[in-house]
């Protein structure tokens, strides 16, 4: 393997903020040649990191075809799927033999993103088919790939959302998926790794969005004490002043709670089981979201399974806690905590003991 070569490839195992730290030290023009080694994917990511300074002095130093490559995948906009595809794919003619296609995949497709699936398109660039390299293998050697391509291939467009891509191809078990772009032109292919790279980066965002940390950059390891804290206080803030009316709640059934202190047993047990709860039901829809199993459109099904589920999972739990009820406070106890399992919130406080103060038949007020 020549130096550079070796040079692109241990850059490409590097996390990007060590790629650039090293590129420092590279001089132009090893940088440049470093660069055209690495998959056109990567390199892009690398170029866009760069400052606009070293990457307008890097350009004239690259090869022309090279050159305009990178300037092409630099254009697209950071989220969308042009961002994230790679224009280093094999192409086929549809007139080709089995055989003869074969011989030009070993002879021009060495260093490929892939060669187990081939593009075929027309003399506009524009997709007509696509074949495995399987199909060439099982083919007849002189059978023609307009015969046997597939002539209707699933595919996703530059412009679209990055997590189109993700989901397009975990929906159809691609190993990979080609672009177009406005002209209906094939612009590049996404391949299965970088696509569950975008949906890790979508599940990574919406649990940080779902934890009230959205919006920071980098990783969680890199990030310092100062955006962490800037991230996280607002929200947390925000809830110390929510649980005021959980407080209110509380002092409004004081006389409730002095003359049946076993319902104070159950308050954590309620808050917490109604919080587990919807933390099960929030984790399973983004996890579907972001790996499209689960569309915006599905909403109103998804609600309504959801609603079902919540129904039955709060005739469980109450059964299960109406026993502890029993136990603690006798049947009026129990019939309480069976009614309101499932409410953790601010009004499930206060339906909870108004619930035990119209059972047991006590005035409601705040004690004087």
């Amino acid at each position: 393997m020549a130096p550079v070569e070796s040079k692109a490839k241990i850059l490409g195992y590097l996390p990007l903020t060590m790629q650039l730290a090293i590129s420092e030290h590279f001089e132009q023009q090893e940088l440049a040649n470093t660069l055209e080694a690495m998959p056109h994917d990567e390199r892009v990511d690398f170029y866009n990191q760069l400052p606009d300074e070293r990457q307008q002095e890097l350009l004239p130093e690259m090869k022309p075809t090279e050159r305009a490559d990178l300037e092409k995948l630099a254009s697209y906009e950071e989220g969308t799927v042009g961002a994230v595809m790679t224009t280093d794919f094999a192409l086929l003619e549809a007139g080709l033999t089995a055989e003869k296609a074969i011989a030009q995949l070993r002879r021009t497709s060495k260093d490929k993103e892939t060669i187990y699936q081939a593009y075929v398109v027309d003399k506009d660039q524009q997709l007509v088919g696509t074949v495995s390299l399987k199909d060439l293998i099982m083919a007849e050697p002189d059978e023609k790939i307009r015969d046997f391509m597939t002539t209707d291939p699933v595919f996703v467009r530059a412009e679209e959302e990055q997590e189109v891509v993700a989901q397009a191809i975990s929906k159809y078990d691609l190993m990979a998926i080609p672009v177009l772009n406005g002209g209906d032109r094939l612009a590049g292919i996404v391949t299965y790794d970088d696509a569950m790279d975008v949906a890790s980066e979508e599940v990574d965002k919406d649990f940080r969005a779902h934890g009230a940390v959205s919006g920071l950059a980098g990783s969680l390891k890199e990030a310092t004490v100062h955006v962490l804290y800037k991230k996280r206080v607002f929200w947390l803030v925000l809830l110390v002043f929510g649980n005021i009316f959980s407080g209110a709640g509380i002092a409004y059934f004081e006389d409730t709670i002095a003359a049946y202190v076993a319902l104070v047993f159950f308050l954590p047990l309620l808050v917490d089981s109604g919080g587990n709860a919807g933390s099960q039901s929030a984790t399973l829809m983004v996890r579907a979201l972001a790996t499209g199993e689960v569309i915006m459109k599905d909403w109103a099904k998804m609600l309504g399974k959801e609603l079902a589920v919540a129904g039955l999972l709060g005739a469980t739990m109450a059964v299960a806690v109406s026993l502890l009820g029993v136990w603690r406070g006798g049947m009026e106890i129990a019939l309480v905590v069976a009614l309101i399992t499932s409410v953790a919130d601010a009004v499930g406080v206060v339906i909870y003991f108004g619930m035990a103060t119209w059972i047991l038949d006590i005035p409601a007020g705040v004690a004087g």
